[in-house]
């Protein structure tokens, strides 16, 4: 757990954590404004220079390999670390803007789930719903009139709904509200497919869902190909979406931390505990088979990466994740502690501005500002 820290007791982090630590965005606030802290990046493994090199003279990092593929595009690994594998900017523009419009239009739609769900139950249409500047309000505040400028959430008996701001505001109640906007921001994860329950960590198939779309599925299976065993195919079952938002509050944390301690199985909540535009040091232990790989697509902002090894106390590989990374892993890389210690979200270091050209249009301008300050990750996997 992350929680019980101080300053002195540093002697006594993990490795894991101590480079959680290390790359941790920090704030220099001795000046008025407040500018992040320098971090120390020569450690960081940069597979898309790796690539440059490669591509000009054929040389490669020390410990660092090629796999030989049917891919496009060179697809590298560890020694150090069987089962894993990188393949940088897998993924085209048109690609990468096609999948974060769907993570952020299509995915956290019902019957998907999201982190919303435990607070409002079925949220449809959240992101268009930010776009047009609306608030999420409890049904039993609003006026039963007429129903104007009143959307219902999903379900035969919803207990929010989204309205006009100015529908909510004028009757001059103290009613529970949120905007959309806000909900969006601390929007940190949507299932696709076959549905996980957190409570009890494994998946549900009692859940409603629908199949993971045809195209992401295609693409799935053809990354996957160089880290599944020789003569099978990846069957994409399952997928979690990550949603990191930099500067993002802990309020949907704890609210969502109260809820699951209050099931009768406690969940582990390390993850919960740390800020939206981190991901804490865990294991993807819930499919039965880790011979099949997780498949993780990187979009939007930069980040750092850490892999680490089968203990807490195994020091960490840094590397940078950018829009269009692919990572694989399988086998013995299922049974390594990873996480996502950092986002970049300033100009110079966000690397975004591909992205930028592609959502240059009037129309793309709430996907582009969601961009600026956010990563999204898609990781697909095969449940059986």
């Amino acid at each position: 757990m992350y929680t019980s820290e101080t300053a002195n007791e540093d002697s006594e982090r993990t490795a894991f954590r101590k480079a959680e630590k290390k790359y941790k965005l920090y704030y220099d606030t001795s000046k008025k404004r407040k500018h992040p802290k320098t971090v120390d990046l020569s450690d960081v493994i940069d597979f898309k220079a790796v690539l440059e090199s490669y591509n000009q003279n054929g040389q490669l990092p020390e410990g660092v390999f090629a796999q030989g593929s049917d891919l496009y595009l060179p697809v590298f690994g560890l020694k150090s670390r069987p089962g894993f594998y990188f393949i940088p900017g897998a993924l085209t523009i048109k690609e990468q803007c096609r999948w974060i419009r769907e993570s952020l239009t299509s995915f956290p739609q019902p019957p998907n789930r999201t982190n919303h769900n435990a607070i409002y139950g079925h949220i449809r249409d959240l992101f268009v719903a930010s776009k047009e500047g609306k608030i999420l309000t409890e049904v039993e505040s609003l006026s039963k009139s007429n129903g104007s400028g009143v959307d219902v959430i999903e379900g035969n008996d919803p207990k929010w709904k989204f309205s006009e701001e100015q529908c909510v505001t004028s009757g001059g109640s103290s009613s529970k509200s949120v905007s959309a906007s806000v909900l969006l921001r601390k929007l940190r994860w949507s299932t696709l497919g076959l549905q996980f329950d957190w409570s009890k960590r494994s998946y549900n198939i009692s859940l409603p869902h629908q199949k993971i779309p045809d195209a992401l599925c295609q693409l799935a299976k053809t990354l996957a190909a160089p880290a599944m065993p020789p003569g099978e195919v990846f069957q994409p079952e399952a997928a979690i979406v990550n949603y990191f938002s930099s500067g993002a509050r802990r309020s949907w944390a704890i609210s969502l931390i109260t809820v699951l301690l209050s099931l009768p199985i406690k969940p582990n909540i390390d993850v919960f505990l740390l800020p939206g535009d981190m991901l804490g040091g865990h294991l993807d232990d819930m499919e039965k088979d880790w011979s099949k790989p997780i498949v993780s697509l990187s979009l939007a902002c930069k980040a750092i990466f850490l892999l680490g090894g089968k203990t807490r106390e195994d020091t960490p590989l840094a590397m940078f994740l950018r829009s269009g990374d692919i990572v694989l892993m399988a086998g013995e890389a299922r049974e390594c502690f990873h996480g996502v210690p950092r986002i970049f979200t300033d100009g110079g270091h966000a690397e975004i501005s591909d992205l930028e050209s592609c959502f240059s249009h009037e129309d793309d301008s709430s996907f582009l500002e969601y961009c600026r300050t956010s990563r999204i990750n898609i990781n697909i996997r095969q449940v059986d």
